[in-house]
């Protein structure tokens, strides 16, 4: 276990905290942004009038209408990060990374323009009579290199797993677990269950559903951010003042946050960003390939809508309802997960500014000295050493607890210690307060309201609706991956990995599966943002054409 967690870290270290990708993902925005004249602007009202239907002819080919395809792209998108992404990007990187998410869903709605695109031109009809299309074909078709569109396939199936299931399921069986008292492995079962029983019936039974649950999940949530952001409509301005005072100025400690530095901001805010609304990965011209629209650059019109409605309108609600609400700096009661726990050396306290200051250079930079090795001594139940500081979720943990595993009793005897963390399982768990993270954080906001307690009943059960869909729909994009890579034949025993890893991630550390998470969005978008550079000649010619043929 803690050689994976080596590894997570060591990935996204490189992958997700230097500036190199957030640079890359925003400069191809950019970019793209410029050199078609800004067409999330230029074309923001038209996509509107295309999603209703009325260009699409009757012979026009496809297999789902241009709602349907929007919806179903939605459903793959407004998930669990919109929920417990946004409380992770503030986690890490303060109120300012919501600021990045923003610049993120601006130029992704040019970059999710274009791929969208290119997706619908090169699509193909497959045997069945269906359509399929995605980055792989524009690769492979618009570009003759197989061998990149075979590296973006095997990525996608990667990020299928990694990104599109396991972290919704966990996420769901957390909130459930904690809401309703759901066992983890209940969860993972009837979902899975349930899961099958809809992507068996592929693209159009998913477009059907998702085009049914996408408008009333949304309503729902967004009844239930209202109230909190009324309820705290004192803190709403200060909330706004908190996003933008600190994009150039490190976030100072508050309570239980330890701090954020600058550039911590800026890779949380857009790697969230780029999980939330996905732009740039490749995944949600999947499902606008199947769309009847007549006009391939109609299409992408379209989808500018979604970085629109997932990160602007969605992502800023719940980033309000956690800043305005306050939860976001104070301690809860938590069950402690061994991913999250560091022993260090020595005692800290978060009043001192340079035990703060030294904690954050810990957590954002490198002073792995700090890290604790020896043995814990614990008796009936609580820590007796004197010279170790416990940090659970980048927080030092207060009125820790050490109960024997399973039960209710405190737990007695030795723990080794090894870099900070804890060698082997053990026979204990450890309870105590920390900060939350994840879903569990927006679900502590959501009480703040006149709802009360019941407030976590609507994130449990918005995050049920939200992180199912995504599943559903990104199962579609693993098929369409693995139709590609190895024909239609294998698509059912790509789904019964699906299904496995999906219940899989219900019961697993919560933490682990939001690393993998995290590192896999970065590789799979390489490819096809490349992709997208190389065929910017060709999108210009479609996007001048247009312009000529409607608008002489």
């Amino acid at each position: 276990m803690n050689t994976l967690v080596q590894i997570l870290d060591f990935l996204t270290y490189y992958l997700v905290d230097q500036y190199w990708f957030p640079a890359f993902l925003i400069g191809t925005g950019i970019f793209f942004t410029l050199y078609l004249g800004f067409p999330q602007i230029k074309y923001f009202k038209h996509g509107w009038r295309v999603l209703t239907g009325k260009y699409v002819k009757p012979d026009t080919e496809g297999d789902t209408t241009p709602f349907q395809a929007l919806t179903t792209a939605l459903s793959g998108t407004i998930g669990t990060g919109n929920i417990g992404g946004v409380a992770l990007a503030i986690f890490l990187g303060g109120p300012a990374a919501i600021f990045w998410m923003w610049i993120t869903a601006f130029l992704g709605m040019t970059t999710k323009f274009v791929e969208v695109t290119l997706s619908h031109k090169y699509r193909e009809k497959l045997a069945d009579g269906s359509m399929s299309g995605g980055p792989m074909y524009y690769i492979d078709n618009g570009l003759n290199m197989k061998w990149l569109a075979v590296v973006f396939s095997v990525c996608l199936l990667m990020m299928c797993l990694g990104t599109g299931n396991m972290p919704q399921i966990s996420s769901i069986a957390v909130v459930l677990q904690d809401t309703f008292s759901i066992p983890k492995i209940a969860t993972g079962a009837v979902l899975a269950v349930l899961l099958w029983m809809v992507i068996i019936g592929g693209i159009k039974r998913i477009a059907q559903i998702a085009s049914k649950l996408v408008p009333f999940m949304a309503f729902w949530y967004l009844v239930g951010a209202s109230a909190v952001i009324i309820g705290n409509y004192e803190n709403i301005i200060p909330a706004f003042k908190s996003i933008f005072i600190h994009i150039f100025t490190p976030t100072a400690a508050v309570g239980g946050f330890l701090g954020a530095s600058v550039a911590a901001a800026l890779t949380r805010g857009v790697n969230r960003g780029l999980y939330s609304n996905e732009a740039g990965q490749g995944s949600a011209p999947i499902a606008h390939a199947s769309s009847k629209t007549e006009d391939p650059i109609e299409e992408g019109m379209v989808s500018i809508l979604e970085p629109f409605i997932d990160t602007i309108i969605v992502c800023t609600i719940t980033g309000l309802v956690i800043l305005s609400s306050g939860v976001w700096t104070e301690k809860f009661e938590n069950k402690f997960e061994a991913s999250a726990m560091t022993y260090l050396s020595g005692t800290f306290s978060e009043t001192d500014q340079n035990d703060t200051a030294e904690l954050r250079q810990y957590f954002y930079g490198d002073n792995d000295s700090l890290e604790y090795n020896g043995t814990l001594l614990i008796e009936n139940g609580t820590l007796t050493n004197q010279d170790v500081t416990l940090m659970h979720n980048r927080s030092i943990a207060e009125d820790s607890i050490y109960f024997v595993n399973g039960t209710n009793d405190r737990f007695s005897g030795e723990i080794r210690v090894s870099n900070g963390k804890i060698e082997g399982i053990g026979d204990f768990k450890i309870e105590g307060k920390s900060l939350l993270i994840g879903a569990d954080l927006t679900g502590k906001a959501f009480t703040r309201s006149i709802f009360g307690e019941y407030g976590q009943y609507i994130v449990a059960i918005g995050l049920l609706l939200f992180a199912f869909s995504t599943v559903i729909a990104w199962s579609y994009y693993g098929d369409r991956a693995t139709a590609h890579l190895f024909g239609e034949g294998w698509i059912l025993y790509y789904r019964i990995i699906y299904v496995g890893a999906f219940f899989l991630a219900a019961i697993i550390d919560t933490k682990i599966v939001w690393d993998i998470a995290t590192v896999i969005g970065p590789i799979a978008t390489i490819p096809n943002l490349l992709a997208l550079i190389l065929l910017r000649k060709e999108m210009k010619q479609i996007d001048e054409n247009y312009k000529i043929v409607k608008n002489p």
